[in-house]
């Protein structure tokens, strides 16, 4: 049976059970949306109102059902206003499959209307891409393609597919599975290094176990958890592992880092035996290299070889997808928990419990004093019964939303960890609600981060979908503006968004056709959340005006030690 390149593409997405796409058109794509046009009843296509926000969207799709996100972009500037989103999934390991339109072949390199080298442009922050030069090769392109973005290290794979494709024709023979000599993902984890690691794990008597969004994206949860709590160990979360362990259990120490509480970090700095899960030891976790856990012997499981020992030396290193070597671990300790030294283990509980005691992040809202963001976060919880979908932007409020709200289940933290992308947590809400139609999503933000991709509300209007956003507005850029007082002596250079004419967001909002409200009381907060909730079928906007010079707390300054925070 012969088919048309564009029809090639719908019978290919087809064969890989996508279901919906996010985009944007222009020319050099039309052949491909007429077939989806045709094929509506079965491909829902999802049109964002920017190429960036498209991006973000599959990213929340995709962070909150373990599927591919798929995109579809116009070449030249729908392709570059792509690929903020594209390097985010990059950073945060998320499969996506991106397709940019490209112009006809032969005028690439012609510095023809709308051309870009998009493979050039993109090579360093995608896992691979693609240009198609032969119609014959887009179906087994369009498998490596989804192959590649979702084994081993998912991320995102990009094609670029010329126009004058899309009307060619050949033979469809869509690949039940591909070989590639060069990309072979190895799962298991070495025996050898496993038995050494459950020896070390034996062995240890200050252990903590720290645990990344590798352990989210490969499923392993369940696996995390009971060996967690058969091994009675303390665990501590990175920012993109926040859910991959019950955030209320009382071995959680809450998220370690930069933003850390005070009990994690301390319990890092003084770790005899780490065991670093799925994670990647980024800058903002170590802080200083030099004095990051001095005095432990560090196993690091990961399924990016390329990810072990970049950044820290590790003593045993295991290469292998979490889940599997979570269930070796469990499997080579299940007769000899008793060869634990169980009280030191209950020593180090003690120490930790000291630590805790601290409460580093307690904070007081009083009735007179404006309303606190933390305030909100912690009755948003309480609203949510802790089982919201929670999308966040980026800045103080992004940290707020990892402290206090407390995540008890995996891909229901949706943000943006590695890249920092101010404007990714409207959009990455829309794509967890098209993903979950059903279920409560909520958007947390600020009134710098929401004016990036704000324009997605009209999105959220056609196709119905019924956000819950919480505006944490403090007529800043937050996070600069902590920064700024910490290290600049309170020198706020282009960071008062108050004095620079921030919009009426409740106007802006109705503007586009949704609820807005405004609430400027700490004695409103609690009612504004649960009106809001109970309009099920509406998007609603909730401005919240905070106060203003709130930082966040503990934070550790750049050069210092896990163990060196500012608590106050």
């Amino acid at each position: 049976m012969k088919l048309t390149g564009a029809e090639i593409f719908i019978e290919c997405l087809k064969a890989e059970g996508v279901d919906t796409i996010f985009g944007y058109p222009g020319g050099a794509v039309l052949h491909l949306y007429d077939e989806l046009y045709r094929h509506a009843d079965s491909i829902r296509h999802i049109l964002t109102r920017h190429e960036q926000g498209a991006v973000h969207a599959a990213e929340g799709y995709a962070k909150s059902t373990d599927k591919p996100g798929v995109v579809i972009v116009t070449s030249g500037p729908g392709a570059t206003n792509a690929v903020t989103g594209i390097a985010d999934a990059y950073m945060d390991s998320v499969p996506l499959i991106v397709f940019t339109g490209q112009v006809p072949r032969a005028l690439i390199g012609n510095d023809a209307f709308q051309e870009v080298d998009i493979i050039g442009i993109t090579r360093p922050c995608v896992k691979h891409n693609f240009l198609v030069t032969k119609v014959e090769e887009f179906a087994e392109t369009i498998k490596k393609a989804f192959h590649i973005a979702t084994t081993g290290r998912p991320g995102p794979v990009l094609v670029d597919f010329p126009k004058d494709l899309g009307l060619l024709k050949t033979e469809f023979n869509y690949p039940d599975s591909v070989e590639m000599r060069s990309y072979q993902p190895n799962v298991k984890g070495n025996k050898k290094q496993i038995k050494k690691a459950v020896e070390l794990i034996l062995s240890a008597k200050q252990p903590v176990i720290y645990t990344g969004g590798g352990v989210v994206s490969s499923g392993a949860s369940k696996e995390l958890t009971e060996f967690t709590q058969r091994l009675n160990f303390p665990i501590t979360n990175t920012l993109m592992g926040l859910g991959s362990y019950p955030a209320t259990d009382r071995q959680f120490l809450g998220m370690l880092g930069m933003h850390g509480t005070y009990e994690a970090n301390q319990s890092m700095h003084n770790v005899d035996v780490l065991i670093a899960i799925g994670a990647r030891f980024d800058d903002r976790v170590t802080g200083n290299l030099d004095k990051f856990c001095p005095n432990a012997k560090i196993i690091h499981v990961d399924i990016d070889p390329a990810s072990i020992s970049k950044t820290v030396n590790v003593d045993i290193p295991i290469v292998g997808d979490v889940k599997d070597v979570l269930k070796a671990f469990s499997a080579a300790l299940e007769s000899r928990y008793d060869e634990l030294d169980h009280a030191a283990i209950a020593d180090w509980w003690k120490k930790i419990d000291a630590w805790r005691a601290k409460d580093c992040l307690k904070y007081e809202q009083k009735a007179d004093d404006g309303i606190k963001a933390q305030y909100v976060v912690e009755e948003l919880w309480k609203a949510t019964n802790g089982d919201a979908y929670v999308a966040s932007d980026v800045g103080q409020h992004q940290m707020w939303a990892a402290q206090f709200y407390k995540f008890d289940k995996p891909n229901r933290w949706i943000n943006s960890g590695g890249l920092g992308t101010m404007g990714f947590g409207l959009p990455a809400a829309m794509g967890v609600q098209v993903a979950h139609p059903d279920e409560t999503v909520a958007c947390i933000t600020g009134d710098g981060s929401i004016q990036m991709c704000i324009q997605e509300l009209a999105t959220c209007m056609q196709e119905g979908l019924p956000l819950k956003i919480i505006n944490l507005n403090n007529g800043y850029l937050g996070m600069v503006r902590q920064w700024q007082q910490f290290f600049y002596d309170k020198r706020y250079s282009s960071v008062n968004l108050q004095e620079q004419f921030n919009p009426d967001f409740v106007k802006l909002a109705e503007a586009y056709g949704h609820v807005g409200m405004l609430i400027k009381d700490s004695a409103d907060v609690e009612g504004a959340l649960k009106e809001a909730f109970a309009l099920k079928d509406r998007l609603v906007f909730m401005d919240f005006v905070t106060t203003r010079e709130e930082n966040v707390y503990p934070m550790i300054p750049a050069g210092a030690g896990l163990n060196e925070m500012i608590l106050v």
